[in-house]
C-alpha cells in the first residue's frame, strides 16, 4: 500500500444487505460505476462477502461491501448468512436492499432490527423500481425524491426507490449515504507523545510477511504521523540500532520498535530514553490499550490445557517463524511453564463465542476499522474473557511492560494496582 493511499481501516465501510435476488450486487455496481460484484438471475450468486476500496464522491475514501443473501437456506446457506452478520460488525453505514417487486419480508424486518440493535445507521432501498407501476416522474413525486416511510422500530425509516437498470434514484442514494457519513473524529496516533522538532527512532525489522520492497502498515502510518507533527525521524533495523545510537549527535526523544524486537531493543536503548512499540501505539489508537494491559494478567493464571485464542485482523502467508503461530506460543509456554492449547483465527474469522477460551491475544488491528475492533473487544468483555494484544504480551513476558508504557503514564499506573 502506498503512503498516499487511505488505509482500509480508516475508510467509511458501507455494507449492502438483503435477501437473495434483491439486487444487492447490481445496486452496488450501479453506485460505484464499476462491475465489482458478479451479477446473475440465479439466487445466491454472492456466496462470500465482496470488498472493494475506492473513492466514492461525495463521500471520499470508502470500503464497499456486498454480502450473501440473508434468507439463504440449508447448512451452507446458514454459514453464508452468518458471514453477512459478521460483515455488519465492521459496517459504518448499511443499505438494506428490498426487492421492490416482492415488498418487505420478515427477513428484511429482522435485518433492520439488527441494524438498530448494533446502532448501525442505515437506509432502506426498494430496488427494481423500473418494474413497479407508475412512471419515473410519479415515483419522484413523493417528498424527498422517491421517499416513502415504513415502520422501523421507533419512528420510521426513509425508503428510496431505485433501479440499477435505469439509474433511477442512484445519485440520490449516493447523496444520502454522503449525508450519513459518520462525523470524523480527529484521531492522532501520536497524541501527547511528540512535539515539533522531536527526534524519533523507528526500529523496523524487515518483516517477511510484508510484500517485497514495502513496510507494514503500522510503520507507514507512524512515519506519516511523525511527518505531520514536524518531527525528525530515522528508521533502522534492530541489527544497526546500536551503531545508530553511538553515532547520533543527540539523544532520541522516543524510540518505537516492532514488538518482535522488543527484548533486543530494550537492552540497547538506555533507560532514560522513552521506548514503546508500534503494537502498543495502535492499541491506544484503537481504544483498547487499557483493556489490553488489564487482560495480560491472565498469563499468570494459565494452566495446562487452557485454550488461548490468537487472532489476527489480516490474512497473510504464514512464514516458518511466524509471530502469531510460532513465536508467541513458544514464548508463552516458556514463560508460564504450562502447555495451553492454541487456536488461531485471521481476517474476518473472529469467533463470537469466546467462552471456551481462557484469554484472547489479538494483533495490533491495523487492518480493522474502529467499529470492528470495538465489537471484538465488547465480545470479550461481555463474556468476561481477558483480551490483550501481541505487543503487550511480548513486553510482559520479557519484563519490560512497565517501561514500554512509560510514554502513557495514566496506563502505566494500572500496573501499580
Amino acid at each position: 500500500m502506498a503512503l498516499n493511499q487511505t488505509p482500509a481501516a480508516e475508510r467509511v465501510h458501507i455494507g449492502f444487505f438483503g435477501r437473495r435476488n434483491a439486487g444487492k450486487s447490481s445496486l452496488m455496481n450501479a453506485v460505484t460505476g464499476q462491475e465489482l460484484a458478479v451479477v446473475s438471475e440465479v439466487k445466491g450468486t454472492t456466496t462470500d462477502p465482496v470488498y472493494k476500496t475506492m473513492e466514492l464522491l461525495p463521500l471520499g475514501p470508502v470500503m464497499m461491501m456486498d454480502t450473501p443473501g440473508i434468507d439463504d437456506e440449508g447448512e451452507l446457506g446458514g454459514l453464508r448468512v452468518r458471514k453477512s452478520h459478521q460483515v455488519l460488525n465492521k459496517t459504518d453505514i448499511a443499505v438494506l436492499v428490498v426487492d421492490g417487486t416482492v415488498g418487505e419480508t420478515e427477513e428484511d424486518r429482522e435485518m433492520a432490527a439488527l441494524f438498530q440493535e448494533k446502532k448501525v445507521p442505515y437506509l432502506v432501498v426498494y430496488h427494481k423500481a423500473d418494474l413497479l407501476p407508475g412512471t419515473a416522474e410519479q415515483k419522484h413525486q413523493v417528498p424527498g425524491v422517491g421517499e416513502a416511510r415504513v415502520p422501523c422500530g421507533k419512528g420510521a425509516c426513509p425508503v428510496l426507490y431505485v433501479s440499477s437498470k435505469t439509474g433511477l434514484g442512484v445519485e440520490e442514494l449516493k447523496n444520502r449515504l454522503a449525508a450519513m457519513k459518520p462525523a470524523e473524529e480527529e484521531k492522532d496516533l501520536l497524541e501527547g507523545l511528540v512535539n515539533p522538532g522531536d527526534f524519533v527512532v523507528l526500529v523496523t525489522p524487515i518483516d517477511k510477511a510484508a510484500p517485497k520492497g514495502r513496510l507494514i502498515l503500522p510503520q507507514q502510518q507512524t512515519i506519516r504521523a511523525l511527518l505531520d507533527h514536524g518531527c525528525i525521524s530515522v528508521a533502522v533495523r534492530e541489527t544497526e540500532l546500536q551503531k545508530l545510537l553511538e553515532g547520533l549527535g543527540r539523544k532520541p526523544d522516543l524510540v518505537i520498535t516492532d514488538s518482535q524486537a522488543f527484548a533486543m531493543v530494550s537492552q540497547i536503548v538506555p533507560e532514560d530514553i522513552l521506548l514503546t512499540s508500534f503494537s502498543i501505539l495502535f492499541a491506544r489508537y484503537k481504544g483498547n490499550l487499557k483493556q489490553a494491559v488489564a487482560g495480560v494478567r491472565a498469563l499468570e493464571r494459565i494452566q495446562d490445557g487452557d485454550r488461548i485464542l490468537i487472532s489476527e485482523g489480516c490474512t497473510h502467508h504464514r512464514q516458518c517463524n511466524d509471530i502469531g503461530t510460532v513465536k508467541l506460543p513458544g514464548w508463552i509456554r516458556s514463560y508460564t511453564g504450562k502447555e495451553p492449547e492454541f487456536v488461531y483465527t485471521s481476517g474476518t474469522g473472529f469467533q463470537e463465542d469466546l467462552r471456551p477460551y481462557r484469554m484472547v491475544i489479538h494483533c495490533g488491528a491495523c487492518m480493522l476499522n474502529e467499529r470492528e475492533m470495538k465489537y471484538r473487544l465488547a465480545c470479550a468483555e461481555d463474556q468476561k474473557v481477558d483480551m490483550t494484544n501481541y505487543g503487550i504480551v511480548i513486553a510482559h513476558i520479557h519484563g519490560i511492560l512497565k517501561r514500554s508504557l512509560m510514554p502513557f503514564p495514566d496506563i502505566a499506573a494500572l500496573l501499580e494496582d
